[in-house]
Parts: structure tokens; sequence; C-alpha cells
């Protein structure tokens, strides 16, 4: 299928392997993820919001893959429904005063792109956080497993800030 995922009719936005199809049971009232965007969270945040429009098949409206289609095209209507349950989605997501402040915000993927600049850069500073909590975790009265389960957490969540770049080499890398 086409990367702007064409429709050939109407019929086709009911089936749940096409983007624009929406099950009825859907609302803008739905809670896609507990995890609530502080600022300070964003990583995670992010993460499980992308896997719960991952599950639904909306990812590919806010990373571009579905672009925007003109008005006169027989698929805006089913864009700008599914942009709008987005919208809502994300925004019941974000703690109060973020979600006023991205209130005007018209498209799913200007409002995930707002989101990741705003709040993507502290990298570095988390980072450290990280660096700082891992080495002074003990065990202390926790259980072994309570213990584990935090310091890999730790530990995973620092892997996932700490990118290195692809390799782009025609041969093996290694």
């Amino acid at each position: 299928m086409a990367a702007t995922q064409k429709c050939s009719s109407k019929n086709d936005q009911q089936n749940p392997s096409n983007a624009y199809y929406l099950h009825p049971g859907e609302s803008s009232a739905m809670v896609l993820v507990t995890l609530h965007l502080d600022g300070s969270n964003y990583h995670s945040w992010s993460r499980s919001m992308k896997c719960a429009l991952l599950s639904k098949n909306k990812f590919k409206f806010v990373n571009w893959e579905i672009p925007e289609p003109s008005h006169s095209d027989s698929q805006y209507e089913a864009w700008e429904r599914c942009n709008v349950m987005m919208i809502s989605w994300i925004t019941r997501s974000l703690t109060a005063q973020i979600a006023q402040s991205t209130m005007y915000i018209d498209s799913a993927k200007e409002l995930w792109e707002d989101l990741r600049e705003r709040f993507a850069k502290s990298n570095h500073f988390r980072v450290s956080d990280l660096l700082q909590e891992i080495n002074s975790i003990k065990q202390g009265e926790r259980s072994i497993i309570d213990y584990y389960i935090d310091s890999k957490t730790l530990w995973e969540e620092l892997d996932s800030l700490c990118l290195f770049p692809a390799c782009v080499s025609k041969t093996k890398c290694g």
C-alpha cells in the first residue's frame, strides 16, 4: 500500500488493518496510557504512547507516514476523524498545565512534534540523574526482586537515552 494509505472505498475504512479504521467502542474520552506527561518523564511517556498508538494502527499519523490530505481528497474526513481522536488521546495523557499549552494545536503530528521538541531535550540532565541514581542504589530493606526491578528499570531507561548511531556501512558492522 502506498505511503499515503489511500483507500479504495468507504468500506475499506471498516477494515481493522486500515489506518483510518476506528473501532466503534473507541472514543475521544479513552485513556490510552496511565502515565501522564509531566515534563520530567517524556521518554517513558512517549514510549508508552507510541506503543498504544501502534496497537491501534495510528502511529502512522504522528510520524507522517499518512500526511494530511487536501480538503478535496475523498480521505480527508477519515483523516480528520483519526487526527481529532489522536489529539484527544494524547491530550488526555498530559498534565493539565501541559494540555492547556497545546490546546490550539490542530494536528496530532504537530502535537507529537511539539511535545518532543519541548521535553526530549532534557536527555543530558536525565542521563546525569540516572547515572547518579544507579551509582547510589542499594538493596537496603527491599527484597532482591524489588531491588532487581528498580535497578533494571534505571539501566533500561539509561540505555534508551544513550542511543548510539546506527551502522550505515554496506559491510557488516561488528
